[in-house]
């Protein structure tokens, strides 16, 4: 009887003389969007977006569906009406997942999709009720798939954020106005003499030497991308990426990252002034709740649908805003720019491993002139501050394209290519602590600082391994593997023998 019902629901919806303008254009625009929320999800994961799209994606179409209708009916378009409402529904479709699979506009795609659509609704206008039940089953596999991807998306557990003691509560001795300066996949000068980068590095190398910068040969990151280094980073503990049960993006890492963590409650709590300079949007996507004093990118001024690489914010400029800040607080900034950056992610987009490595090589120069401007500025404005400079991760060059990582490899350059991270601090007087030979990995920079401005070395008991983490994904069982071991040497251990620390 129900299979009755929906046959007879069905033939009177395809045998009817209505044309349903707003059934169109909801049917166009509802897979785009349940397409994008389970694709990106941890982009979308807010009411904003779900009010953006529903407007965007469903009643500005029926709203532009609805005057057409009725334009349609004007003398002058009645030869072209049955063709109308197919063309509106095919270009609506085929535009919103362009911009949803591109993250934005393409305007050479979307001109296509006008022709394209002209040719479907002009033979298959016929057919148009048949392509919209076509458009609600998508759109009902897709939310099946969007409730699959929520209900079994892996929980975040809480648990690796606690610290071991109660280094949140630290008084400082010293308050130097710190500068964390993140070049992005800089790779540190000890790898880019060897391995697959073979080049000379004396230039920028020597100038940091020339102004009172010291150098950490073979430091490395512990994770392998920007948003599961970081988090690591502000954290200061090991995730495991959610202890081996997230296998994608690091859970609500852009919201560790500048929403709340240990590092900015512990700078607030010691009378800093936190400032976060970002060259573009990619850390703000998701629209997080910022807990910086200062933000040179506002959250609403962060598209809705971006991949948060395009042209950003000028750090110079907005260093230089940040710095008149008359406030007598001592500051805290966190300056990240993309350059030199890792290499091609997408195979279809890359030129090859010796392309690629040129490529990087040309973006390495603009960082390094990057580098010297930021020092240069910092040094004239502010001449004894605490000035780090740390990379996120390596710049994978020796690969043919960035998601190689994934890839198991026994090759210790491309390891050290992935991971290995520059580190260069400028102390205050040029007076290094006596421990800082304990810098070896992204996850204790900020324990070991904070235990040079307390001038106390108890806290240094609750240092990290300084361990390096990747995901895989082929060549081995998918998981989490160890691929760099305390001491930095090679290894491939599978995450399930560890216990959560």
């Amino acid at each position: 009887m129900l299979a009755n019902k929906k046959g007879g629901f069905f033939s009177k919806f395809l045998s009817s003389k209505k044309e349903y303008p707003v059934l169109a254009a909801i049917a166009a625009g509802l897979y785009p969007i349940l397409f994008y929320f389970t694709n990106n999800f941890t982009l979308v994961n807010s009411w904003q977006h779900v009010g953006f799209f529903v407007l965007f994606f469903l009643c500005v179409p029926i709203l532009i569906f609805l005057i057409a209708h009725k334009v349609s009916r004007i003398s002058y378009f009645v030869p072209f009406r049955k063709y109308i409402l197919p063309f509106l529904n095919v270009f609506t479709f085929l535009f919103l997942m362009g911009i949803c699979h591109y993250a934005g506009i393409q305007k050479k795609i979307s001109l296509v999709f006008i022709p394209l659509a002209m040719l479907v609704s002009f033979f298959l206008y016929r057919y148009f009720k048949k392509l919209i039940i076509l458009q609600f089953i998508l759109a009902v596999i897709g939310l099946i798939t969007l409730m699959f991807s929520i209900i079994n998306r892996p929980s975040f557990s809480k648990e690796w954020t606690m610290q071991p003691d109660d280094i949140e509560q630290v008084l400082f001795k010293k308050t130097p106005n710190v500068y964390f300066i993140q070049p992005d996949g800089y790779s540190n000068f000890s790898e880019l003499e060897k391995g697959y980068y073979q080049l000379d590095t004396h230039d920028l190398k020597f100038f940091l030497e020339e102004n009172g910068f010291k150098n950490y040969p073979g430091f490395r990151s512990n994770y392998a991308s920007t948003l599961s280094s970081n988090s690591s980073l502000f954290m200061m503990k090991h995730h495991y990426y959610n202890n081996g049960r997230n296998m994608g993006e690091a859970i609500d890492a852009r919201n560790i990252i500048v929403s709340e963590n240990p590092v900015l409650t512990i700078f607030k709590n010691n009378g800093y002034k936190t400032c976060l300079i970002l060259a573009k949007q990619y850390l703000l996507l998701n629209k997080p709740k910022v807990g910086f004093d200062y933000s040179n990118i506002t959250v609403s001024d962060v598209p809705y649908i971006s991949a948060g690489l395009d042209k950003g914010s000028d750090v110079f400029s907005d260093l230089n805003e940040a710095m008149l800040d008359i406030d007598e607080k001592p500051k805290f900034y966190f300056i990240e720019f993309f350059n030199p950056g890792h290499i091609e992610n997408r195979k279809s987009k890359s030129k090859g491993r010796e392309g690629e490595r040129d490529l990087w090589i040309e973006s390495l120069e603009r960082s390094n002139t990057k580098l010297k401007r930021l020092v240069s500025t910092i040094k004239k404005n502010d001449p004894n501050s605490l000035i780090i400079i740390a990379a996120d991760h390596g710049g994978y060059v020796g690969l043919d394209y960035g998601a190689e990582i994934y890839n198991k490899t026994n090759d210790k350059d491309l390891i050290n290519s992935i991971f290995s991270s520059t580190l260069s601090i400028h102390w205050p007087d040029q007076e290094a602590p006596s421990f800082d030979q304990k810098f070896k990995s992204s996850v204790n920079i900020f324990r070991i600082l904070f235990s040079y401005l307390i001038e106390d070395t108890r806290y240094l008991e609750g240092l990290q391994d300084d361990e390096s983490y990747i995901l895989i994904q082929k060549g081995a069982p998918k998981g989490v593997y160890k691929y760099l071991d305390a001491d930095g040497n090679a290894t491939f251990e599978n995450f399930s023998i560890f216990k959560l620390k």
